[in-house]
């Protein structure tokens, strides 16, 4: 049988014709371009070796996978966590209280990595909001509450980058901006998936009450070089 994409998703993402040109190989190893993210992925799952050779400028590499991997040679596990894969075919309903959103842009760019990086949603560089598009909710010019899409294997679009400043939670801000982000990937016929810690029991909540449901677990491993 064949696998689901989703199963080796860094792979089918890099794979696919809207994010193949983000590809960085070396042999059977592939990551995303630097700036973008961190993410890598093998050819074969059972050959690792050609890792060593990517470039790692950030001094990190993180692979998502559902099947266990061998550590790939002149790396060593600095974290790893399991991730519930998600998904969505249907957007739920939902009561939420009026705030504007609005789509981001470049020039917002320096506010999103700042957001990002005060509330670690997951990997965010200088040009991870390129990867899609991002919506946001702004008060008096300040980046309150964002979204948008990272990895597009064919046919389907992922939902990351969802956080909200501690000074704006419990405000709905995160449906929201969400809500915006799906809408579109609905619209042009993609399924919409997510990952979440599978701790996370919050966020998890958040994404079943506007109709993801658990996929599958996956594994996420941090590797960095020896």
């Amino acid at each position: 049988m064949n696998a689901h994409p989703l199963d080796r998703v860094v792979q089918s993402a890099l794979a696919s014709s809207r994010q193949s040109h983000l590809v960085v190989r070396d042999g059977g190893a592939v990551r995303m371009a630097s700036g973008y993210g961190v993410f890598v992925a093998v050819d074969d799952p059972a050959v690792t070796s050609d890792v060593q050779r990517l470039p790692v400028p950030e001094g990190k590499l993180v692979s998502v996978e559902a099947l266990e991997q061998s550590v790939p040679q002149g790396f060593r596990i600095e974290r790893e966590a399991v991730l519930l894969q998600m998904t969505l075919g249907t957007l739920k309903a939902g009561k939420t209280r009026p705030v504007h959103v609005e789509k981001l842009t470049d020039d917002d760019a320096a506010q999103m990595l700042a957001l990002a990086t005060l509330t670690e949603p997951g990997p965010f560089f200088e040009h991870t909001h390129r990867l899609g598009d991002f919506y946001g909710v702004k008060e008096e010019g300040r980046l309150l509450a964002m979204a948008g899409e990272r990895m597009k294997p064919d046919g389907f679009t992922e939902v990351s980058g969802v956080c909200v400043h501690p000074d704006a939670q419990g405000r709905g801000l995160a449906a929201a901006v969400m809500r915006c982000v799906i809408e579109p990937i609905l619209a042009r016929g993609d399924i919409a998936f997510l990952h979440s810690y599978d701790h996370n029991t919050r966020a998890i909540a958040l994404y079943e009450g506007l109709g993801f449901s658990v996929r599958a677990p996956m594994k996420m491993r941090t590797l960095v070089p020896i």
